[in-house]
């Protein structure tokens, strides 16, 4: 089994008097954009890595994880063997079909009972379906769980066709939005198209983040490759016309 205790002892090195004036500077909340980056890395070394680029990243990854605790422990909170022990019990808790008498034969069934003891655990200190739920998460990935949450307990849209006409009521707003010139009801409604949208994605049983991430990828391939055309023709595309452009990049897609 993996041992810890050696990237546990570098931090505390790291975080002592005689230590890095850099590390040592840092706090919980200096650390956040780090703990984002590193997980959006690990994503990109899954999607695009190599199996040691992923090795990195996880690394990486559990780096912030350990400096975080360590942060805690110098604060007397917690430590990294009470973050461990705290993953641990609520793992056995909500898998009472491997560790208890409960069972379950499919993931429909795994799933089922995770939400149902998760949703015993937040009755205990929250008064609300949403509770649990991280604010800081993306935000394609937040509306989707939200949105998923209340739909558990009927708060939803029939059919695909309701998710539908509801896209198209906001597109229509935005629109009226736009012609009105107000920039602030044009955001709200903008955000309102979105949130329809993640709600269709989870009626069609997908994952909003990750088609808005399989499109980018397939926008920067296009894009890269009317760059790669214009470079070949001596030209940029800070000097290329939206035609010309508009041209390679039909090319690009027919060669998908």
């Amino acid at each position: 089994m993996a041992d810890v205790t050696p990237l546990a002892e570098i931090m505390v090195k790291l975080l002592a008097e005689d230590g890095c004036p850099w590390d040592r500077e840092q706090t919980l909340s200096t650390l956040r954009k780090y703990v984002i980056e590193e997980a959006s890395e690990v994503v990109d070394a899954i999607e695009n890595g190599t199996p040691e680029d992923h090795c990195d990243e996880l690394g990486d990854l559990l780096l912030q994880i350990v400096f975080q605790a360590a942060l805690r422990e110098k604060e007397g909170k917690f430590t990294m063997q009470d973050v461990v022990s705290a993953i641990c019990d609520k793992m056995v808790r909500r898998h009472p079909h491997v560790f208890g008498d409960a069972t379950a034969e499919t993931s429909e069934e795994v799933l089922t009972n995770w939400e149902a003891i998760k949703l015993e655990e937040n009755r205990k200190k929250a008064n609300s379906l949403l509770s649990d739920v991280t604010r800081a998460l993306p935000a394609l990935m937040y509306a989707q769980k939200i949105s998923k949450k209340a739909a558990k307990v009927g708060f939803d849209w029939p059919n695909i066709a309701g998710s539908l006409d509801k896209m198209q009521e906001e597109l229509d707003e935005i629109r009226e939005a736009v012609e009105s010139g107000s920039i602030a009801q044009a955001q709200e409604e903008l955000g309102d198209m979105l949130f329809a949208t993640v709600n269709l994605a989870r009626k069609l049983d997908t994952d909003a983040e990750m088609a808005l991430r399989g499109t980018c990828s397939k926008f920067r391939a296009r894009f890269q490759y009317v760059e790669k055309e214009l470079k070949a023709q001596g030209k940029a595309p800070q000097t290329a016309s939206l035609q010309e452009m508009d041209a390679l990049w039909e090319r690009a897609k027919s060669l998908a």
